[in-house]
Order: structure tokens, then C-alpha cells, then sequence
């Protein structure tokens, strides 16, 4: 089964063109099968770009979902036309307040690592979310900097400064290959990375309640459960396209930023040619995996979420 999309959202287009299957919400209400509702909670500045990226991988699968987006709801982007926010997002305190619950959430990283927790302007809201997801969501996905958010927020473990920024494609070892969510996964595979901080593998293992999935020597732990929250944290950015990287490197050598070239991006680390994608098939494997799990342990009754 396809994924669920608005007709007129850019999604819907842009992965028609790819050759995912999409459907519209009209040929959806032909089905008679329960979809699972996914949402996605969007703090990244380009958000268009973000829905392709996700919708992409969780629309790869044989399930029909129903894919929601989510917004903070003071928080006014200034990236994305109002009319595009309005019109395909709803703030968080409408979903909450009407009791809605949904088999996944995913919770997007946000540029903002740099900013102590508290001192994030919607940090208070984000906690609110956190603890809405143990009653209202079956599964929940954190990444990059919103994984980072949630497994301090519920085990207390800190985010730390870099010297330099982690920025590439590195190698991470498979450390629990029996794990459902690493189903089809090699021995190691290549992640893209892009960030200013680090979480610390002595105070994950520290958490008797977390495991660590994927790791790298390089650019430390990346992938971690957190069965306890029905939760997984991710650190690194598998739903990246095979160009994101540079664009965040364009940029920062268009605005005159210090910036390495991206490690193990570019062919030969030449950034005038291609970059090359080699993390594509274990990206649809991770987020696949995850929507397996979620429909295979999921409720039927999406009243019984939480309980």
C-alpha cells in the first residue's frame, strides 16, 4: 500500500515522480483497512525539503499511511510561506487538545544545537510533546537534535560541544544485529552527519534502560532504543538526500563561514565533482523496519494507544 498525501502537497508530486507509490486521500477512503497515522513533528527551517525526505522513506513500504504534519504552535518559521504552513500543518496544541493518537511520531532535528535545552524558545511546549507521547503515540522517533532533546529530557543525557563540527559521511558498526530495527542491515554502513554536538557513549551505557543500535568510532553513538518511552534517538541524518550535505557546505562557503569539506562526501573529497549517495538502501531499511515494528505491535484500536 502506498502512502496517504493531500494531492496538493508538494510531497505528492515529487515522489509520484520518483516512482513511490502515493495515493490520494479519495482513493484511501476505498480501502477498507485501518492506516497507520503517522506524524510528523517539523522543526526544521526548510520544510518542504524535510516532508520529501521523510515521506519518502515511510512511504516505502507495503502499508497504507496516513501521514500528518505537526508544527510548534507559537513558533512562526520564516523559511516556508505562511500559506504552505496553513494550509498543511497543524500546532500542537490542536492535536492535543482534540486527544488524536497516532501509531508513530517522528520529531525532527531543529539549527539550534548551539542553545542550551531550557533556552530554546518552545522548550517548555516540547516537554509537553515528550510526555504527550506516552499516552498518545504508539512509537516515537527522535532525530538529530530532537532525539537529542527527548533522551535528555527522559534519562537526563547531556548534549556536549564539539571542537569541530562532525560533518560527512562515516562508517558506524551494527551493534545489535539481531535488533528488529536492523533487520537486513550489513556489518557497517555509511551515515551522513552534520552537527556541532556529541552525545557521550559512557552515559547512554550509564541508562540500564538504553541500548545502542549503531555506532561509530569516529563520530560516536547514533542510533539508540529507549524501549521504556517506545522510543528510538537517532543522532545523524539518514533521511538526507544525496545533495543536502552540500547545500549546508554551499552555504556556509557562500556566507564566508569556516567549514571543512563534508569527510568521505565527495569523490576523492573533491567538492567540483558529484557527491555520491551510499547510505540510500539502509535508510529505507532503518525506516522501514520501524514502520514493520510499529504495525506489527501497534493496536487495532488506536484508543488502546498508551493504555
Amino acid at each position: 500500500m502506498p502512502i496517504k498525501l493531500p494531492s496538493d502537497l508538494p510531497a505528492f508530486d515529487v515522489l509520484s515522480r520518483e516512482g513511490v507509490m502515493v495515493m490520494s486521500e479519495d482513493q484511501a477512503a476505498r480501502q477498507d483497512i485501518r492506516p497507520l497515522r503517522i506524524g510528523l513533528l517539523n522543526l526544521m527551517p526548510k520544510k518542504i525539503q524535510t516532508e520529501n525526505q521523510f515521506a519518502r522513506l515511510i512511504g516505502a513500504t507495503a502499508l497504507q499511511i496516513e501521514f500528518s504534519l505537526i508544527r510548534m504552535s507559537e513558533h512562526q518559521t520564516k523559511n516556508t510561506a505562511a500559506e504552505h504552513m496553513a494550509e498543511f500543518y497543524r500546532p500542537f496544541s490542536e492535536v492535543k487538545a482534540t486527544g488524536e493518537k497516532f501509531d508513530g511520531l517522528i520529531i525532527t532535528g531543529a539549527p539550534i544545537e548551539h542553545l542550551p535545552f531550557e533556552d530554546v524558545t518552545y522548550w517548555q511546549e516540547l516537554i509537553e510533546v515528550f510526555e504527550w507521547t506516552q499516552t498518545n503515540v504508539h512509537s516515537t522517533f527522535g532525530v538529530c537534535w530532537g532525539g537529542m532533546a527527548m533522551i535528555n529530557h527522559f534519562h537526563g543525557v547531556r548534549k556536549h560541544m564539539l571542537d569541530a563540527k562532525a560533518f560527512g559521511c562515516f562508517r558506524h558498526r551494527n551493534m545489535d544485529p539481531a535488533s528488529h530495527y536492523l533487520r537486513g542491515f550489513s556489518d557497517d554502513c555509511v551515515i551522513p552527519v552534520s552537527r556541532w554536538t556529541e552525545m557521550k557513549q559512557a552515559e547512554i551505557d550509564a541508562v540500564p534502560a538504553l541500548k545502542t543500535l549503531l555506532s561509530s568510532d569516529e563520530v560516536g553513538p547514533c542510533l539508540v532504543e529507549d524501549p521504556e518511552h517506545r522510543a528510538l534517538y537517532i543522532f545523524n541524518h539518514f533521511e538526507y538526500d544525496s545533495d543536502t550535505l552540500k547545500q549546508e557546505y554551499d552555504r556556509d562557503v557562500a556566507n564566508g563561514t569556516p567549514i571543512n569539506v563534508p569527510c568521505n562526501y565527495y569523490p576523492d573529497d573533491d567538492p567540483s565533482r558529484p557527491p555520491q549517495n551510499r547510505w540510500r538502501s539502509h535508510a529505507h531499511l532503518l525506516y522501514g523496519n520501524w514502520i514493520t515494528e510499529v504495525y506489527e505491535t501497534t493496536h487495532y484500536d488506536m484508543n488502546d494507544i498508551g493504555r
